[in-house]
């Protein structure tokens, strides 16, 4: 991975990782992609839409590197690490989308400062400005909670993707065309984990019961409409969280009746994530994320 000038080539050359770098050498990550608002779609909108799908992206991917060390065998290292690193690839694309779309959104650094806006955008936003779900920033618990919570973010995300293949916005497109591929394994990985600690020995049943009860409270935000998430479906550029619900439910249940699990029942958990309401979890996520950065902002990595 000699090459990491534009994050963007990614979306050309399926052959290339260009889009896993974060870091303060690179060209701009949108050069040579198309641009182009479509028509009818308010820029502040659209950069914080892909806001919301980004800071999900790179939330996720925090909370998977803290298994780097820790996950159950070496092969899950690595799988674990790899999921994160797709993750972090569709957030740099998203959030590189977010600042040219509207760069207002971009937090002011020190004058000369060589950090590039997606950089900016992931390490120097507090807490409050961050769109993500918190289903994501949650602690991650032991392995099975891990595993649950991936499959829940994985069926949502790859629904959301798929939709938005046919999305207005050619960048969004783009990405979800090559997202969607990355996410259909994310999905597999994390409902096979669940089926074997499942159907495992009686601890690692227990520890999926407990799971289940742990993550699903987190669920319903994940299908609570925000009023941009409204507006950029019907923009034709995003897609409404609430219509996939039914491919959802489905897909867990298929995957819940495998593992022999009962479907929770639905309860009310955190809703405001999109709003910028989070729990403490994201504020201690973010003090040890950006903190380098913040240290060195003028710094070159």
């Amino acid at each position: 991975m000699n090459d990491h000038e534009s994050a963007y080539a990614g979306l050309v050359d399926v052959d290339t990782h260009d889009q896993w770098a974060f870091g303060t050498g690179f060209d701009d990550p949108l050069a040579g992609v198309d641009l182009t608002f479509p028509a009818g779609i308010d820029g502040t909108d659209l950069a914080t839409y892909c806001l919301m799908l980004g800071d999900d992206a790179l939330i996720a991917a925090q909370r998977l590197a803290e298994w780097n060390c820790r996950a159950p065998e070496l092969e899950e290292e690595v799988a674990l690490a790899n999921i994160g690193l797709d993750l972090l690839g569709q957030a740099r694309l998203l959030l590189a989308r977010a600042a040219a779309a509207d760069p207002g959104l971009v937090p002011v650094l020190p004058s000369g400062s060589p950090v590039p806006a997606e950089d900016a955008l992931a390490f120097f936003r507090d807490g409050r400005d961050f769109r993500n779900v918190c289903l994501v920033e949650a602690d991650n618990g032991d392995f099975a909670v891990t595993v649950f919570r991936l499959l829940v973010f994985a069926t949502f995300r790859l629904a959301v993707l798929q939709r938005l293949r046919g999305s207005s916005d050619p960048v969004l497109a783009a990405v979800a065309d090559k997202g969607a591929k990355e996410v259909t394994y994310h999905r597999d990985y994390a409902a096979r984990w669940l089926i074997a600690l499942s159907l495992g020995t009686p601890e690692s049943r227990r520890r999926t019961e407990l799971a289940l009860h742990t993550v699903w409270p987190f669920v319903a935000e994940l299908f609570a409409t925000h009023p941009v998430e409204a507006r950029i479906a019907a923009a034709g550029a995003g897609v409404d969280p609430a219509t996939i619900r039914p491919e959802f439910d489905a897909v867990l249940a298929e995957v819940l009746d495998a593992a022999a699990l009962p479907v929770p029942e639905t309860r009310d958990g955190v809703t405001a994530g999109r709003g910028g309401m989070h729990t403490d979890a994201l504020v201690e996520l973010l003090a040890e994320m950006q903190c380098v950065a913040r240290a060195h902002p003028s710094a070159r990595w």
